[in-house]
């Protein structure tokens, strides 16, 4: 929000849970949501609307129209989550026509969000500028989130690992261990030292196609999951560019 308001003459920001990128057995409805709280922040910030939607005014009955990019919604959280993108491009495009913005702005976190999205913009031939924004984090390196307020002490002084995994790679990397292989096993070793850690995933990945790199890495997408209790976390960074 603040970089749209660096860039743009007008802020219009949408608060929307979007129940169809969530699976059956996920938290849609214990998903964090606190609207007071976020006007209040939203009101220190240069914003002009803010646009809260209900799921019956996104989702009328009976709708049956969907939106899917096809293989990039296939990897990593594709993989883990079916439907998810799907309810993400659907929402998205429904936003975007909604609102008809010169520019949007996602955060680097949903790492494979704006892949999928810079993708439907262009393949859709839709008048956006995707804006992909640097990843917020807390001084001990964790990923801002809404899920993060779902951990106990113990849980999120632990998952300051995820970062440290992916630096631990980052590392690697610019010391000439370019092998994505040996970068993915840098970050399963990094998580395994920490006993609370549940690795779901690692992913040395390109960062257009999403397929997993084989052999040395020039540039590309570093990405996982780790579940913390009942918490599951995603973090990614980007290396060689």
């Amino acid at each position: 929000m603040e970089k749209a308001a660096e860039q743009c003459a007008s802020v219009v920001v949408s608060i929307f849970v979007n129940p169809t990128q969530f699976g059956p057995q996920e938290d849609y409805s214990s998903y964090p949501r606190d609207i007071p709280k976020d006007l209040e922040l939203l009101e220190q910030l240069a914003v002009d609307l803010v646009w809260i939607p209900e799921k019956e005014e996104m989702y009328p009955p009976n709708f049956q129209t969907w939106v899917e990019v096809d293989t990039l919604s296939r990897h990593l959280e594709g993989e883990m989550r079916p439907g998810h993108f799907k309810g993400v491009a659907t929402v998205v495009t429904k936003l975007f026509t909604a609102v008809q913005p010169d520019k949007a702005y996602f955060g680097q976190k949903d790492a494979q969000q704006s892949v999928v999205i810079k993708r439907l913009v262009l393949d859709l031939n839709l008048p956006v500028e995707v804006v992909i924004c640097p990843i917020i984090r807390e001084d001990d390196g964790l990923a801002m989130s809404s899920r993060n307020v779902y951990l106990n002490p113990d849980e999120r002084q632990a998952a300051a690992v995820l970062f440290k995994a992916l630096k631990a790679a980052e590392s690697a990397y610019l010391r000439g261990e370019k092998e994505a292989d040996h970068l993915r096993e840098v970050m399963m070793e990094t998580i395994q030292n920490e006993p609370l850690a549940s690795i779901q995933y690692v992913s040395c990945a390109h960062q257009d196609t999403l397929e997993e790199q084989v052999g040395l890495v020039q540039q590309g997408l570093l990405s996982l999951v780790v579940n913390f209790g009942e918490t599951r976390l995603i973090d990614n960074l980007i290396i060689g560019n």
